[in-house]
């Protein structure tokens, strides 16, 4: 990784550095001029400072007319320069080579992907600007989707993020926004069914940087792993496919290989329980004393994966450490698995998020049946949710219900519904996610008197990233509600007779 750059003291300014396709629409924000930087796009930066908007040159002009701001604008320079700035002409040529030209699904819709490469306390990877430019041109060329770039924290607002089918972090170190506002948006944008993407110093994100000190527990749990560990930043590694007919490793043919890279060694909360590894590192061919390294470097378990797929309520979530050089995002073969990689997130790719351990289900019904749930749920009837959620896991399921007037647990007695806040929503979320659970079926008990109130419980159990909602047949409002349900992608399900045909 590359040494810590400090923040001086009192310093106060916040960068923005923004890559668009030149027909998207102006900044709201702020009139920047543009530069040109090929492949169709118009490269703008800007600088907060004394509350406005400015490019990095009105620093530098100012400092030298007043001296005060000579040391700011240079480390205001450093975090603002355009994105593509630090590709040369030959940079450009060799990623445009290395692009794939065909995705390997045809998208359901026009697809967006938001790709944030703030870093804080840290100068950021070299990587950085080649995988922007690699993402956007592999999104034009292949029609796959468009790209956004952006520093900006306030892109995490919620009016924002639903704009966008993806967010890619891209190689993000240290606390990117301690806004809970925001922390809470981006959360509920991948439980909601969102898809969120990250590679290499993205395991080390939203932490206290320098010392990767945990500030998002959250996020640890979204993203599947901590930790930056490492040997020399041009280890010589063999791979091994743990999924080798998995879409997203289809670039690899079947077959192992050997790369050099830095290669981190990743901790808690990392589990083969919750993540579905696609390859790691073949410990068997891999000489893993070779140079020099940083930190601890070794697990008992002797499991180095260094790439994976993930639920994350209803949406998927990708991490692959492959990412610190330049030429990962020059090589064709990478190029093609991360293509693979953001489709698949935003849902146009399909493949499996089951934990690579196996869970042998312990009951009399088969996972993830809902009439089952459906009986759970009222047997369980006034219990806490979290309960369940043991339950469900000690049963070896992937799936688990939910009932309006459970508590949600013994500290939280308020019921699973519509009033419950962001801190509240946030223990649910964790509760599941930690568990490595989905919630299959939310049971409104009763169903809601009023049309309003029943389409407000059904965004709720949209919300908490449900999978369907019981709702007879017969109800008042059911006609609504199906078209509500429908542009939600829920589905209604008849507790009556699921449980009959069950």
């Amino acid at each position: 990784m590359i040494p810590t750059q400090e923040r001086p003291s009192g310093h106060r300014t916040k960068a923005r550095s923004e890559i668009r396709n030149t027909a998207s629409e102006a900044s709201p924000k702020a009139e920047v001029r543009s530069r040109q930087a090929g492949g169709g796009q118009s490269i703008r930066s800007v600088t907060w400072w004394r509350g406005e908007w400015h490019e990095p040159r009105d620093l530098l002009r100012w400092s030298a007319i007043g001296g005060r701001l000579c040391a700011l604008a240079g480390f205001v320079l450093s975090l603002t320069l355009p994105v593509a700035a630090a590709l040369s002409p030959d940079d450009m040529a060799r990623i445009e080579q290395a692009i794939p030209r065909e995705a390997p699904a045809q998208p359901a819709k026009p697809r967006r992907l938001l790709i944030f490469d703030l870093n804080v306390n840290y100068g950021g990877h070299g990587s950085i600007p080649f995988a922007n430019q690699a993402f956007t041109r592999m999104g034009e060329v292949t029609g796959a989707f468009t790209t956004e770039v952006s520093r900006d924290p306030e892109v995490f607002r919620p009016e924002n993020l639903a704009r966008f089918d993806a967010v890619f972090l891209n190689n993000n170190v240290g606390n990117l926004f301690a806004d809970p506002e925001l922390r809470d948006s981006l959360a509920e944008f991948v439980w909601r069914g969102g898809g969120l993407m990250g590679v290499h110093g993205t395991t080390v994100a939203f932490t206290q940087w320098p010392g990767a000190i945990e500030d998002w527990p959250e996020f640890a749990l979204m993203i599947g792993a901590r930790g930056a560990n490492h040997r020399e930043n041009k280890e010589h590694v063999f791979i091994k496919l743990d999924d080798p007919g998995h879409p997203v490793n289809a670039a690899f043919n079947g077959q192992g290989w050997d790369y050099r890279d830095e290669f981190f060694r990743v901790h808690e909360p990392y589990s083969r329980d919750r993540l579905h590894v696609l390859f790691s590192i073949d410990t068997e061919k891999t000489d893993l004393q070779q140079g020099r390294g940083f930190g601890q470097l070794e697990r008992a378990d002797n499991d180095f994966a260094l790439a994976w797929v993930k639920p994350h309520g209803r949406g998927r979530v990708f991490y692959c450490t492959i990412a610190h050089h330049p030429e990962v995002f020059q090589d064709p073969r990478m190029l093609r698995f991360y293509l693979a990689a953001t489709q698949f997130v935003m849902g146009d790719l399909d493949g499996s998020v089951r934990p690579s351990n196996p869970r042998a289900f312990k009951g009399d019904a088969p996972t993830e049946n809902t009439a089952w749930w459906l009986r759970q749920v009222r047997s369980m009837k006034g219990r806490p949710f979290t309960e369940m959620v043991q339950q469900a896991a000690a049963l070896g399921q992937y799936c688990v219900g939910a009932g309006s007037t459970q508590p949600v647990s013994d500290t939280i007695q308020k019921p699973f519904g519509p009033g419950l806040d962001a801190d509240e929503r946030c223990a649910v979320r964790m509760a599941l996610a930690g568990a490595g659970l989905r919630l299959s079926v939310y049971v409104p008990d009763p169903l809601p008197p009023t049309a309003e109130e029943a389409g407000a419980m059904l965004r709720f159990a949209r919300r908490m990233g449900a999978l369907s909602v019981a709702v007879p047949s017969d109800a008042a409002d059911r006609p609504l509600l199906n078209r509500l349900a429908a542009e939600l992608d829920l589905q209604l399900v008849d507790p009556v007779a699921t449980q009959e045909r069950n």
